[in-house]
């Protein structure tokens, strides 16, 4: 029985790769459950474009924002045998770079930030048809019923400045614990996955500053998150998928140590300034 060639090695571990890529919690990554032989190596760099509003839910005084980011991610991907089972490791180092505008406490500003986002690592194994298996093994192989869980942790690694109210990085941990299902039928495969994100305490938001002279925290409910994906293989290699994800948030998943009250009256104006957009005190945003 012949191995893979490195050729389709390389192809096959760019498709898992790209099928698991994290950003946040409201990822589509259809057949993120997949196997693969133990061993397996490979570094990735995928870029994204998003462009649209942004929504703050009234926890922070912007409306109206829109904003255009950009984020190439570096990725690297190692799969192990973890007790018999089929495991993989992934760690994903994005960059961001972001025009902002909107209204802020009735001041048009724009904003540009550019630098590391937080880093996120992703633990997976399969506890149901997918046991630890060399590449010769692979082969003969037959994807039928998967059951699998991951733990995907987001690290406060990304820039952060507590006195400006718009960073790259969140200054939090998050925690996902996942279960997943993956079914096929010929050409077809069914993906479902439920999980949970938990976050952890922002012990300074946007504080130090005009507006917030002490110390303010920031704390988020926990959020269900599932995904259904349906894909179909139209030759080897290629498939495409029809994928969907439901959020489940509380209404009071921000909750501050001090709630405040903003308005216009209290923006400190320079009245000396022609240009609206320099009205609003970038520096505290």
């Amino acid at each position: 029985m012949t191995s893979l060639t490195a050729i389709e090695r390389g192809i096959f571990l760019v498709l898992c790769l790209s099928l698991v890529s994290i950003c946040d919690a409201q990822d589509l990554a259809p057949r993120a459950y997949i196997i693969t032989p133990v061993h397996w190596n490979a570094v990735t760099l995928t870029y994204s474009f998003s462009d649209g509003g942004i929504l703050f839910d009234n926890v922070v005084p912007i409306t109206n924002a829109t904003a255009t980011l950009q984020v190439p991610v570096f990725s690297y991907f190692h799969s192990l045998n973890f007790f018999g089972r089929s495991a993989n490791i992934l760690v994903s180092l994005p960059y961001g770079v972001g025009h902002l505008q909107g209204t802020f406490i009735d001041n048009e500003t724009k904003l540009y930030r550019s630098g590391l986002l937080d880093s996120i690592f992703r633990f997976s194994v399969s506890l149901k048809g997918g046991p630890a298996m060399s590449a010769e093994e692979f082969q003969s192989w037959q994807h039928k019923t998967i059951l699998g869980v991951s733990l995907k942790v987001v690290a406060p690694t990304g820039q952060y400045n507590s006195t400006k109210l718009i960073n790259n990085g969140s200054h939090r941990w998050a925690f996902k614990p996942e279960f997943g299902y993956s079914q096929r039928w010929g050409h077809w495969v069914l993906d479902a996955y439920g999980g949970v994100w938990f976050f952890t305490t922002n012990p300074e938001f946007w504080s130090h500053n005009a507006f917030s002279p002490g110390t303010q925290t920031q704390s988020q409910a926990s959020i269900g998150a599932f995904e259904g994906h349906l894909s179909y293989d139209v030759k080897r290699r290629l498939w495409f998928s029809l994928d969907g994800n439901f959020l489940g948030r509380r209404s009071d998943q921000l909750e501050w140590d001090r709630k405040r009250e903003y308005s216009s009256e209290k923006l400190p104006h320079r009245r000396n300034s022609l240009n609206p957009l320099d009205q609003a005190p970038k520096s505290e945003i």
